[in-house]
Protein backbone atom coordinates (compact mmCIF):
# COMPACT_ATOMS: atom_id res chain seq x y z
CA UNK A 1 0.00 0.00 0.00
CA UNK A 2 2.68 2.60 0.99
CA UNK A 3 4.12 1.94 -2.86
CA UNK A 4 1.25 2.54 -4.47
CA UNK A 5 0.67 5.57 -2.00
CA UNK A 6 4.16 7.06 -3.12
CA UNK A 7 3.67 6.23 -6.79
CA UNK A 8 -0.19 7.81 -6.97
CA UNK A 9 1.84 10.96 -5.32
CA UNK A 10 4.56 10.97 -7.40
CA UNK A 11 2.25 10.66 -10.67
CA UNK A 12 -0.26 13.69 -9.47
CA UNK A 13 3.34 15.25 -8.47
CA UNK A 14 4.02 15.38 -12.08
CA UNK A 15 0.45 16.22 -13.28
CA UNK A 16 0.69 19.51 -11.28
CA UNK A 17 4.38 20.56 -12.93
CA UNK A 18 2.86 20.09 -16.49
CA UNK A 19 0.00 22.05 -16.10
CA UNK A 20 1.59 24.81 -14.20
CA UNK A 21 4.05 25.19 -16.85
CA UNK A 22 0.85 24.93 -19.57
CA UNK A 23 -0.76 27.57 -17.56
CA UNK A 24 1.62 29.87 -17.77
CA UNK A 25 2.76 28.83 -21.53
CA UNK A 26 6.46 29.52 -21.64
CA UNK A 27 8.14 32.43 -23.15
CA UNK A 28 6.72 31.40 -26.48
CA UNK A 29 2.39 31.66 -25.11
CA UNK A 30 0.16 34.49 -26.02
CA UNK A 31 0.07 35.32 -22.78
CA UNK A 32 3.83 35.92 -22.15
CA UNK A 33 3.95 37.74 -25.83
CA UNK A 34 1.14 40.05 -24.26
CA UNK A 35 2.99 40.82 -21.13
CA UNK A 36 6.35 41.17 -22.67
CA UNK A 37 8.32 44.56 -22.14
CA UNK A 38 8.29 46.48 -25.51
CA UNK A 39 12.20 47.12 -26.22
CA UNK A 40 11.76 48.66 -30.19
CA UNK A 41 11.49 52.06 -29.52
CA UNK A 42 14.84 53.86 -30.29
CA UNK A 43 15.85 57.41 -28.77
CA UNK A 44 17.23 59.92 -31.51
CA UNK A 45 18.11 62.14 -28.61
CA UNK A 46 19.27 61.62 -25.48
CA UNK A 47 18.98 65.13 -24.26
CA UNK A 48 22.49 66.55 -24.12
CA UNK A 49 24.13 65.68 -26.98
CA UNK A 50 23.69 66.06 -30.81
CA UNK A 51 25.19 62.58 -31.37
CA UNK A 52 23.51 61.00 -33.92
CA UNK A 53 22.59 64.45 -36.22
CA UNK A 54 23.55 66.47 -38.73
CA UNK A 55 23.38 69.36 -40.81
CA UNK A 56 22.27 68.45 -44.25
CA UNK A 57 25.40 68.21 -46.15
CA UNK A 58 27.53 68.25 -43.36
CA UNK A 59 29.62 65.45 -41.02
CA UNK A 60 28.53 67.42 -38.17
CA UNK A 61 25.83 70.00 -36.88
CA UNK A 62 26.55 73.93 -37.36
CA UNK A 63 26.68 76.13 -34.65
CA UNK A 64 23.03 77.36 -34.83
CA UNK A 65 21.97 73.96 -34.00
CA UNK A 66 23.00 73.10 -29.83
CA UNK A 67 20.80 71.24 -26.91
CA UNK A 68 19.43 73.71 -24.38
CA UNK A 69 17.56 72.32 -21.10
CA UNK A 70 17.40 68.56 -22.65
CA UNK A 71 15.87 69.60 -25.73
CA UNK A 72 17.16 70.70 -29.61
CA UNK A 73 17.32 74.14 -29.89
CA UNK A 74 17.75 76.39 -33.21
CA UNK A 75 19.35 79.95 -32.85
CA UNK A 76 18.95 81.72 -35.73
CA UNK A 77 21.29 84.63 -34.70
CA UNK A 78 23.80 81.77 -35.05
CA UNK A 79 23.62 80.88 -38.49
CA UNK A 80 26.36 80.85 -40.74
CA UNK A 81 26.17 83.04 -43.44
CA UNK A 82 25.60 81.95 -46.95
CA UNK A 83 23.71 78.88 -45.89
CA UNK A 84 20.96 79.85 -47.58
CA UNK A 85 22.08 78.51 -50.81
CA UNK A 86 21.85 74.71 -49.33
CA UNK A 87 19.31 73.60 -46.13
CA UNK A 88 20.84 74.23 -42.66
CA UNK A 89 18.19 71.83 -41.23
CA UNK A 90 19.61 69.21 -38.88
CA UNK A 91 18.89 65.56 -39.85
CA UNK A 92 19.30 61.87 -38.72
CA UNK A 93 22.31 59.93 -39.26
CA UNK A 94 20.43 57.07 -40.31
CA UNK A 95 17.28 56.61 -42.61
CA UNK A 96 14.26 55.14 -41.93
CA UNK A 97 11.11 53.13 -43.29
CA UNK A 98 7.92 52.37 -41.62
CA UNK A 99 8.35 53.91 -38.67
CA UNK A 100 6.32 55.03 -36.07
CA UNK A 101 8.21 58.61 -34.89
CA UNK A 102 7.10 60.47 -31.88
CA UNK A 103 8.63 63.92 -30.38
CA UNK A 104 7.89 66.89 -28.60
CA UNK A 105 7.82 70.82 -30.22
CA UNK A 106 7.87 74.30 -29.26
CA UNK A 107 7.58 77.09 -31.34
CA UNK A 108 8.79 80.84 -30.54
CA UNK A 109 6.18 83.71 -31.12
CA UNK A 110 5.52 84.47 -34.94
CA UNK A 111 7.55 81.05 -35.34
CA UNK A 112 7.59 78.50 -38.27
CA UNK A 113 9.70 74.94 -38.49
CA UNK A 114 8.63 71.42 -39.58
CA UNK A 115 9.52 67.98 -39.18
CA UNK A 116 10.60 66.82 -42.67
CA UNK A 117 10.54 62.91 -43.39
CA UNK A 118 11.61 60.84 -46.10
CA UNK A 119 14.68 63.32 -47.04
CA UNK A 120 17.38 62.14 -49.64
CA UNK A 121 20.70 63.40 -48.52
CA UNK A 122 22.26 64.03 -52.37
CA UNK A 123 23.43 68.04 -52.05
CA UNK A 124 24.42 67.76 -55.92
CA UNK A 125 21.15 66.63 -57.14
CA UNK A 126 19.00 68.64 -54.22
CA UNK A 127 19.87 71.88 -52.47
CA UNK A 128 16.88 71.18 -49.74
CA UNK A 129 15.75 68.62 -47.18
CA UNK A 130 11.58 69.71 -48.48
CA UNK A 131 12.85 68.86 -52.63
CA UNK A 132 12.61 65.19 -51.66
CA UNK A 133 10.38 65.03 -48.30
CA UNK A 134 7.55 66.28 -46.71
CA UNK A 135 6.58 67.83 -43.86
CA UNK A 136 4.63 67.96 -40.82
CA UNK A 137 3.69 71.50 -40.02
CA UNK A 138 5.43 73.71 -36.80
CA UNK A 139 4.05 76.75 -36.44
CA UNK A 140 2.32 79.75 -34.61
CA UNK A 141 -0.88 79.82 -36.36
CA UNK A 142 -1.92 83.02 -34.88
CA UNK A 143 1.26 84.77 -35.36
CA UNK A 144 2.93 83.74 -38.23
CA UNK A 145 1.69 84.30 -42.11
CA UNK A 146 1.48 80.62 -42.74
CA UNK A 147 -1.06 80.33 -40.45
CA UNK A 148 -3.23 82.38 -42.75
CA UNK A 149 -3.35 79.87 -45.34
CA UNK A 150 -4.88 76.80 -45.50
CA UNK A 151 -2.69 73.31 -45.60
CA UNK A 152 0.00 75.54 -43.77
CA UNK A 153 -0.74 75.41 -40.44
CA UNK A 154 0.35 73.22 -37.74
CA UNK A 155 -0.05 69.69 -37.76
CA UNK A 156 -0.73 69.73 -41.46
CA UNK A 157 0.91 67.61 -44.25
CA UNK A 158 2.21 70.78 -45.34
CA UNK A 159 1.20 72.08 -48.68
CA UNK A 160 -0.80 68.50 -48.93
CA UNK A 161 -3.52 68.13 -47.03
CA UNK A 162 -5.40 70.78 -44.06
CA UNK A 163 -5.57 68.54 -40.32
CA UNK A 164 -8.45 68.99 -37.90
CA UNK A 165 -8.21 72.16 -35.87
CA UNK A 166 -8.04 73.47 -32.82
CA UNK A 167 -5.06 71.05 -31.78
CA UNK A 168 -1.98 73.00 -31.99
CA UNK A 169 -0.81 74.90 -28.53
CA UNK A 170 0.32 78.20 -29.10
CA UNK A 171 3.80 79.54 -28.86
CA UNK A 172 6.45 78.90 -25.98
CA UNK A 173 4.16 75.52 -25.33
CA UNK A 174 4.99 72.39 -25.91
CA UNK A 175 2.78 69.85 -28.26
CA UNK A 176 3.34 65.89 -28.95
CA UNK A 177 3.55 65.07 -32.65
CA UNK A 178 3.57 61.60 -33.86
CA UNK A 179 4.21 60.33 -37.62
CA UNK A 180 3.32 57.00 -38.44
CA UNK A 181 4.35 55.87 -42.13
CA UNK A 182 3.57 52.42 -42.93
CA UNK A 183 3.36 50.65 -46.48
CA UNK A 184 1.36 53.49 -47.68
CA UNK A 185 -0.38 54.37 -44.98
CA UNK A 186 0.15 57.69 -43.39
CA UNK A 187 -0.98 59.20 -40.15
CA UNK A 188 -0.42 62.40 -38.21
CA UNK A 189 -1.55 63.07 -34.63
CA UNK A 190 -1.19 66.08 -32.80
CA UNK A 191 -1.40 66.12 -28.54
CA UNK A 192 -3.22 63.06 -29.18
CA UNK A 193 -5.67 63.78 -31.57
CA UNK A 194 -5.55 62.38 -35.33
CA UNK A 195 -5.40 65.19 -37.54
CA UNK A 196 -4.99 63.30 -40.72
CA UNK A 197 -4.82 59.84 -42.23
CA UNK A 198 -4.07 59.26 -45.79
CA UNK A 199 -2.39 57.18 -48.56
CA UNK A 200 0.74 57.68 -50.08
CA UNK A 201 2.55 56.47 -53.29
CA UNK A 202 -0.96 55.74 -55.38
CA UNK A 203 -2.54 58.19 -58.00
CA UNK A 204 -4.55 60.55 -55.65
CA UNK A 205 -1.07 61.30 -53.66
CA UNK A 206 0.74 62.04 -57.18
CA UNK A 207 -2.06 64.05 -58.14
CA UNK A 208 -2.00 66.40 -54.58
CA UNK A 209 1.64 66.89 -55.37
CA UNK A 210 0.94 67.86 -58.99
CA UNK A 211 -1.44 70.92 -57.27
CA UNK A 212 0.92 71.61 -55.22
CA UNK A 213 4.32 73.66 -54.49
CA UNK A 214 5.84 70.62 -54.70
CA UNK A 215 5.39 69.67 -58.53
CA UNK A 216 8.68 71.58 -59.55
CA UNK A 217 10.74 69.01 -57.54
CA UNK A 218 9.93 65.79 -59.68
CA UNK A 219 11.82 63.54 -56.57
CA UNK A 220 9.63 64.98 -54.02
CA UNK A 221 7.70 62.38 -52.01
CA UNK A 222 8.63 59.64 -54.10
CA UNK A 223 11.51 57.46 -51.73
CA UNK A 224 9.44 56.60 -48.97
CA UNK A 225 12.64 55.49 -47.27
CA UNK A 226 15.30 58.72 -45.60
CA UNK A 227 16.16 60.87 -43.28
CA UNK A 228 14.66 62.92 -40.69
CA UNK A 229 14.99 66.44 -40.71
CA UNK A 230 14.63 69.46 -38.12
CA UNK A 231 13.70 72.62 -40.42
CA UNK A 232 15.58 75.44 -39.96
CA UNK A 233 13.08 78.40 -41.23
CA UNK A 234 14.96 81.10 -39.48
CA UNK A 235 13.07 81.44 -36.05
CA UNK A 236 13.64 80.20 -32.86
CA UNK A 237 12.37 76.54 -32.17
CA UNK A 238 13.04 73.35 -29.66
CA UNK A 239 12.30 69.23 -30.09
CA UNK A 240 12.74 66.68 -27.41
CA UNK A 241 11.56 63.23 -26.49
CA UNK A 242 12.61 62.08 -30.22
CA UNK A 243 11.67 58.22 -30.59
CA UNK A 244 11.20 56.01 -33.15
CA UNK A 245 9.86 52.33 -33.92
CA UNK A 246 10.72 50.45 -37.09
CA UNK A 247 7.31 49.30 -38.67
Amino acid sequence: MRIVSTIAIATLGLIACSTARTSTGGNNSPAAASTAPQTNWMSLFDGKTLNGWHTYGRKAPTSAWTVSDGAIYFNPQLKEKGRETISNDLVTDGEFENFDLKYDWKIAKNGNSGLIFWVQEDTAKFKQTYHTGPEMQVLDNEGHPDGKIIKHRAGNLYDLIAGKEGVAAGPGEWNHAEIISNKGKLEFILNGVSVLTTNYGDDNWKQMIAGSKFKQWPAFATIFKGHFALQDHGNEVWYKNIMVKQL
